[in-house]
């Protein structure tokens, strides 16, 4: 496919940094790329977690049992409705039947070609003896019959998207899901729409056009749907648009209530009711006075990925990504409500609480990674918390009633900061990495796409362990001038990707949220983009980059199964009871995204500042697969 992707093409080829001896040996298939990929970043560049982690008090694991708040993860019953498996986002299937003693028998029983080679990054929906796909752009929407041999498809919806919606693309054509209620599944499409699809028939209920990509919005998230609305976001903060979260009615589409995450109070929903828990989110349309005078208007602050629900406050929670441009220098301030989390009543849209993770965020730390909901001990007794693997690389433990952080401890490199003030909640900003304009900063980590980006983690109560999948890479950046036209890239960054210490590029980390600490971590060559699902069988599944689908040992990491698919893993595996009551793993195929836009974009190995900064460090990812889009699914022989 030409190509699309406008921050695919960087300005600038630059030389590569040679690879040393030591990290050819440890990472022999590295060997392929030319240029080869750049150095790894010295062990000695970032800090100790016990240097920066902080947090109220002590670990008291004594007080309680780590579990999801039972209204918002229900019993299971073994379908998969929405992609986060349930409004407390654990990504959990109480299913048993595959455990570490059988998983090595696992086999594939069915795959269906999705007829879209690009990332692939949704995770698929069952409903009842359904299963419902929805594709990066064009955005199919599969439905397939679990209850014949091949599961054969049922219907397909083609949505046909405005094709131009590729050219404002930030980092691939990706879909992240639909949801499904009432009968209905529903769905984004890349150029802005939101489409009510009936369940049985594949026709459809209504669609609503909510974004404009005359102005670079797009949307890539999956909805969620709470009652009667169904929550959505934009895309689009390389592009200056203004970020927003809107609630359709699912009845018909039509707007129930939008938020804006800049300018003034009332159109970002703050009133009466609002009430942060620090004092610098306090204060009258702090959406515009901490920008430059009207740079709110094009301040990005949007929401491309997953919101949380406690149905017993009617709470939704999700965060808010970077602003821009990238150059912070040409937005003096905090930037509110920019790379932060809001609290709102899922009813009115009202905003309850707001804390921002990154203030004047300077290197690209979109806050809009997703939030599990736990009820855990801490201080001593149980509290209603929520727990995000943020970008900036720190886990975040905050009261969910109050907006409170209770504790942050990094779970990836970390120098762009020093840690986590809790007496004011803001971010310890470490001088030396600071950006400048024409001054290239060397070894910032976590890098622009964070210690983790989108791709979720999950949560077993069975070891009451969060399952992180995320990256081990580091950056140089530079500051550029940057000017705004309407529709058009607004960046003003130059960045170039590289390991982070160890030379690995992923890992999948086990982390304790009780004791602030890992319990095992499994090291990755390449940055792992798939999410994770953990199961009540003890095992944990998720994918590479070069295309191996794999299943551990939930209690210690322990590899239990692997298989080499057709194309790299971005996606969302979910596990669920089929019609024959066993249980079933899927997974899509189809490399892609930010950080496999050199395979899907087939970009030019050469410049290591294309797909904004990623392609240096994934030089070696076309020698190791290619570009697909395949539903697999596997279980056990029966």
């Amino acid at each position: 496919m030409k190509t699309t992707l406008i921050l695919l093409a960087s300005i600038a080829v630059v030389g590569a940094m040679p690879l040393a001896a030591g990290a050819v040996m440890d990472f022999p298939l590295r060997q392929t790329a030319q240029p080869p990929v750049p150095d790894a970043v010295p062990a000695d560049e970032v800090f100790t977690r016990e240097q920066i982690g902080h947090a109220l008090a002590p670990p008291t694991p004594g007080a309680g049992r780590t579990v999801a708040p039972a209204a918002a993860a229900p019993r299971d019953d073994g379908q998969w409705l929405m992609p986060a498996k349930n409004y407390a986002a654990t990504r959990y299937s109480a299913m048993n039947e595959i455990n570490p003693s059988n998983a090595r028998n696992l086999r594939e029983v069915f795959s269906f070609s999705l007829g879209v080679n690009k990332g692939q990054e949704a995770a698929p929906l069952v409903v009842g003896h359904m299963m419902y796909v929805v594709t990066a752009y064009p955005n199919y929407l599969y439905a397939l019959d679990l209850t014949h041999p091949e599961a054969p498809l049922k219907w397909r919806f083609a949505p046909d998207p405005v094709p131009a919606s590729q050219g404002v693309a930030c980092c691939d054509v990706v879909n992240r899901g639909a949801a499904y209620a009432d009968g209905k599944i529903v769905f984004n499409t890349l150029d802005g729409q939101t489409i009510a699809v009936d369940a049985e028939s594949g026709h459809q209920v209504w669609r609503a056009q909510l974004g404009d990509i005359n102005r670079g919005e797009t949307i890539t998230m999956a909805p969620l749907i709470v009652g009667n609305h169904v929550l959505v976001g934009d895309s689009g903060g390389e592009f200056g648009v203004r970020g927003w979260l809107t609630a359709l009615n699912l009845a018909d589409g039509s707007i129930a209530w939008r938020a804006y995450h800049t300018g003034p109070d009332r159109d970002v929903l703050i009133g009466n009711d609002f009430h942060p828990f620090y004092a610098a989110d306090r204060g009258t349309d702090l959406g515009v006075r901490t920008w430059p005078a009207d740079h709110w208007r094009i301040g990005g602050g949007t929401m491309w990925a997953w919101i949380a629900y406690d149905p017993t406050t009617q709470l939704i929670f999700y965060g808010t990504a970077n602003p821009g441009p990238w150059n912070s220098e040409e937005r003096p301030g905090d930037n509110k409500w920019t790379a932060g989390i809001f609290a709102r009543d899922a009813r009115t849209g009202a905003a309850r609480w707001f804390y921002q993770f990154s203030p004047h965020d300077e290197h690209d730390y979109d806050a809009i990674n997703e939030q599990i909901l736990l009820d855990m001990p801490f201080g001593g007794r149980m509290r209603q918390v929520l727990v995000r693997m943020e970008r900036n690389g720190y886990v975040y433990v905050i009261d969910r009633n109050s907006g409170q952080v209770l504790s942050a401890d990094p779970f990836g490199p970390v120098n762009s900061s020093r840690g986590v003030d809790l007496r004011t909640g803001r971010l310890i900003v470490n001088p030396a990495k600071e950006t400048h304009l024409g001054q290239m900063v060397r070894d910032i980590c976590p890098t622009a796409s964070g210690a983790k980006d989108w791709n979720p983690s999950s949560f077993s109560p069975r070891t009451g362990l969060i399952y992180i999948p995320h990256e081990n890479l580091c950056m140089d950046w530079e500051n550029l001038e940057a000017n705004y036209i309407s529709g058009t890239p607004y960046v003003g960054a130059e960045v170039h990707m590289k390991p982070g210490p160890g030379g690995h590029r992923g890992e999948l980390t086990a982390w304790d949220p009780v004791m602030r600490r890992p319990r095992w971590t499994i090291r990755e060559d390449l940055p792992i983009w798939s999410g994770t699902v953990a199961t009540g069988g003890d095992v944990v599944f998720y994918g590479t980059m070069d295309g191996l689908f794999k299943a551990v040992d939930a209690r210690d990491g322990h590899l239990l199964w692997q298989v080499r698919l057709d194309s790299g893993i971005i996606g969302q595996p979910v596990s669920y009871r089929g019609p024959d009551g066993h249980q079933y793993v899927a997974i899509l195929t189809g490399v892609g995204g930010w950080s496999g836009a050199i395979v899907s974009g087939a970009l030019d190995p050469r410049d290591g500042a294309a797909a904004l900064g990623f392609v240096g460090t994934m030089r070696d990812l076309p020698h190791r697969t290619t570009p697909g889009g395949t539903l697999h699914v596997f279980a056990l022989p029966h």
